[in-house]
Parts: C-alpha cells; sequence; structure tokens
C-alpha cells in the first residue's frame, strides 16, 4: 500500500485558520498534488468550511510542496475514479455503476465543471498562491479563485489538445486571457511562464519563491480588513459582468465538444483520454 493511498478524504487537504484567514492546502506533494475524488470532494467540504465561519473573511489556496497541482489524476495509485462519495449538492446521479458517456459525463458535470462552478461562487474572497506546475486541471483551481499570487518559478499549461480534448472542463480560457494569447496556450500546450501570466492578465503578481506564502497572506489579510458584505457583494458584481459576457454559457457549449472529444477517443483509440498517460503527457511536453 502506498503511502497516498493510506490518506484519508481529510487527510489530502489540510484546513487552517490564520486569524480572519482561512489557509486550504492541496496535500498530495508526491503526486505534484494531483487531484483524485477523495481531494475534490475534500477541498468542497473545506471551501464550505470557511464559508459557514463568520470568523474567516478570506480564503487562500495552496498546494503543498514543490508544486500548486499536475492537474486532474489520470493515473497515480490514489486514483479513485470508480469510488463513490457523499455528495453534498447533487448535479447528475453518482456515476459509479455506470457506464459509457452516462458515467463519464455524470462524474465530470459534479466533480469539475460543477464544483469550480460552486467555487467561484464562494461569497468570500480567494486566492490561489501557486508555486511550480500549475497544469490542466491545477488551472481550473486557480482561475475559480478571485486573484492569484504565483511564485517566480511558477508555470501555467492546458496540453489536453495533444489528447485531441479542446481545453479543460471549466474552460475560463478566453476570459482568463485575450482570446489569441488563449488559442496559442491551447494550440501548443507550451508551458506559461509566471512573468507572461502576469503580463496577459491572468496573475495578479509574481514574487520571489521564498516570499509567496508571507506576500499572499499579507494580501488576504489586507483584503480581510474589509466589510465582509462588501466584499461579497463586489464578487458578485464582477463575476455577474463576467456572465454577461458569455462566460457561463461559453462553458456550456464547451463542455459538451469536450465530451465529443471523449466519445471521439473511445471509439478511434485506446480509451477517452486517446492512449495518453502521465508519463507520455510529461515526455511529449518535454519534447521527448
Amino acid at each position: 500500500m502506498t503511502e497516498d493511498s493510506e490518506k484519508g478524504p481529510a487527510e489530502v487537504v489540510r484546513y487552517e485558520r490564520r486569524g480572519p484567514v482561512a489557509v486550504v492546502t492541496m496535500n498530495r506533494p508526491e503526486y505534484r498534488n494531483a487531484q483524485n475524488s477523495a481531494m475534490t470532494y475534500a477541498l468542497d467540504e473545506a471551501f464550505y468550511q470557511a464559508v459557514t465561519d463568520d470568523e474567516v473573511k478570506v480564503i487562500v489556496l495552496a498546494g503543498e510542496g514543490r508544486h500548486f497541482s499536475a492537474g486532474h489524476d489520470i493515473g497515480t495509485p490514489g486514483r479513485d475514479a470508480h469510488v463513490s462519495f457523499e455528495r453534498r449538492a447533487s448535479l447528475w446521479w453518482d456515476h459509479v455503476g455506470k457506464e459509457g458517456a452516462e458515467s463519464r459525463f455524470a462524474r465530470e458535470s459534479e466533480v469539475y465543471l460543477g464544483m469550480c462552478r460552486r467555487w467561484r461562487e464562494i461569497p468570500k474572497p480567494t486566492i490561489a498562491m501557486v508555486q511550480g506546475a500549475c497544469i490542466a486541471g491545477g488551472l481550473m483551481l486557480a482561475w475559480v479563485c478571485d486573484l492569484i499570487v504565483a511564485s517566480d518559478d511558477a508555470f501555467f499549461a492546458d496540453p489536453v489538445v495533444r489528447m485531441g480534448i479542446p481545453g479543460v472542463e471549466y474552460f475560463a480560457h478566453p476570459w482568463a486571457m485575450p482570446p489569441r494569447i488563449a488559442k496559442e496556450f491551447l494550440f501548443t500546450g507550451d508551458r506559461m511562464p509566471a512573468r507572461r501570466a502576469y503580463e496577459v492578465g491572468m496573475v495578479n503578481r509574481v514574487v520571489p519563491r521564498e516570499d509567496l506564502e508571507t506576500e499572499t497572506l499579507a494580501l488576504a489579510e489586507k483584503i480581510a480588513a474589509m466589510p465582509r458584505m462588501g466584499l461579497a457583494l463586489t464578487k458578485k458584481a464582477v463575476n455577474q459582468a463576467e456572465d454577461l459576457q458569455g462566460m457561463h454559457a461559453g462553458m456550456d457549449s464547451v463542455f459538451g465538444l469536450h465530451h465529443l472529444a471523449h466519445a471521439h477517443n473511445a471509439e478511434t483509440s485506446a480509451d477517452s483520454l486517446a492512449g495518453m498517460d502521465p508519463k507520455s503527457m510529461k515526455a511529449a511536453a518535454d519534447g521527448s
């Protein structure tokens, strides 16, 4: 049994309150914080805990170890896509025991697109504290946060076009960066350094790696000095403006294309991911 498989759902995510700031930390550093179902449901629980705690004004999302998150878990020993979890908000029926698109669409509707949409609407400011890799599903977690503070060694990538898939499920690309930059980002699958992410408006601040936690918490505490209701209404105002620009409807339309790609892969290749796994994805990214 591996170290990761011995962890319960509560252990793959740590929750800590530091004054008015809740720090939610992904805790699978041995797998670069790849997101299995235990982690996503534990994140959901941690965010609910922070929202219902009246002493919490701001939430910081972090990743333990060298990397923020390498994305969805597509092949670690702790991958648990076949496992059913207690569900607080049911957006579709449970995927466990279902087959084909019925299983895949149900799972991704809840665990990926659905949870990310709920987290975007958390009525308290959220800050992603990003170091190292922020890849694919890691982007989704950073993008649902209101602000992103990145270390100077951070990089961002969505390489899933290599699987024949048009981007991750929470398709915020054209809103997180200008459309032409988003196309290049997806077409090439290249890593975008933190400084470039700052230049295109995807990241709020870039700081030295050794100062990341200090700078992020200082920003969180500054925001926490504002009135709670004012922060909640301001966040809702900006989110509504994004949705009026088509973000919500756009994601719905791309989610359909995402599942068309899965279905195409399932019919024409080894599996719904076109036979790609963590090793082959890394080799492609490294050019080997």
